[in-house]
């Protein structure tokens, strides 16, 4: 509990900078260590590496917005921030890769959905690394936005039974990403996501892809998170400096299944280097 209470500590000392100087945008800093036990991959058939397999609609990104910026400003320091998140996923992994990750956060505001989009586009920079996004914040999408592609079809439809994965997927050729936006307004959202259909979606899109990012509403106060969490295989926390409050991040903590928490994303730091780091991480 000392690791989290460090955690919150710096979560409101960050915050304090940022109201009195300005930052440009967001960086990410992972801040708590994955914990000792593992679940086992599920079984099932490796992908072949290679590029996304050419299955959905291959749209060129529109207007892309400037807080991507893994995709536009590749090299700048908060891109890398982005790359540190990415490997220390993968060195927390310990030899038993997590191919389905679920991306939350206590509260609405805290910065999920960008940091799930900045961190899919940095995984798809990996050479021969096939990657995909999954809008399933099917209450307050925001993933098509952020990445300038139409919002339907996409998820809904698909766990509706009106259109078919593949005719849902996007690729996106020149960031080797492929995305499944939310799709159309959906009825009883918690009952799609806990549904057969997104079980059979999530266990189709884990044979063909090396990682597979969902994005989610936040954990409190839906259901939504506590229904689709026992498919994947990890789950990541953001969290933003200054603005999240310590009971929403003690409640939050307190919902995710030990077994499949990887940690927490401090968001909206100085961008300075993270000062935890993840056991096995080189300093």
């Amino acid at each position: 509990m000392s690791r989290i209470h460090d955690i919150l500590a710096k979560a409101e000392r960050e915050g304090a900078v940022r109201r009195t100087h300005a930052s440009a945008a967001p960086a990410p800093m992972p801040l708590v260590p994955p914990p000792a036990v593992r679940t086992p991959e599920p079984p099932g058939p490796a992908p072949a590496r290679g590029r996304t397999p050419r299955t959905g609609r291959i749209i060129e990104a529109g207007q892309m917005s400037p807080l991507l910026v893994a995709a536009l400003a590749p090299h700048a320091d908060i891109a890398e921030q982005y790359r540190t998140l990415r490997t220390r996923i993968v060195l927390g992994e310990d030899g038993r890769p997590r191919r389905v990750l679920l991306v939350t956060s206590p509260a609405k505001g805290d910065g999920k959905t960008l940091t799930v989009a900045n961190l899919a586009l940095t995984m798809a920079q990996e050479f021969n690394r096939r990657i995909a996004i999954v809008d399933a914040d099917l209450r307050d999408p925001g993933l098509h936005t952020l990445l300038g592609l139409p919002r339907s079809p996409g998820l809904s439809d698909v766990l509706s039974g009106t259109i078919a994965l593949d005719e849902a997927l996007v690729e996106l050729p020149e960031f080797n990403l492929t995305v499944l936006p939310a799709g159309g307004v959906a009825e009883q959202p918690a009952e799609r996501l806990g549904s057969s259909a997104m079980r059979h979606a999530l266990d189709a899109l884990r044979t063909r892809f090396d990682r597979v990012l969902v994005d989610v509403p936040p954990l409190v106060p839906l259901a939504d998170v506590s229904v689709l969490a026992p498919q994947v295989d990890g789950v990541l926390l953001v969290v933003r400096a200054g603005a999240t409050k310590r009971p929403e991040i003690e409640r939050a903590l307190s919902m995710v299944d030990a077994n499949r928490f990887l940690g927490i994303v401090l968001n909206g730091t100085d961008g300075a280097r993270p000062p935890y780091a993840t056991p096995g991480t080189p300093d």
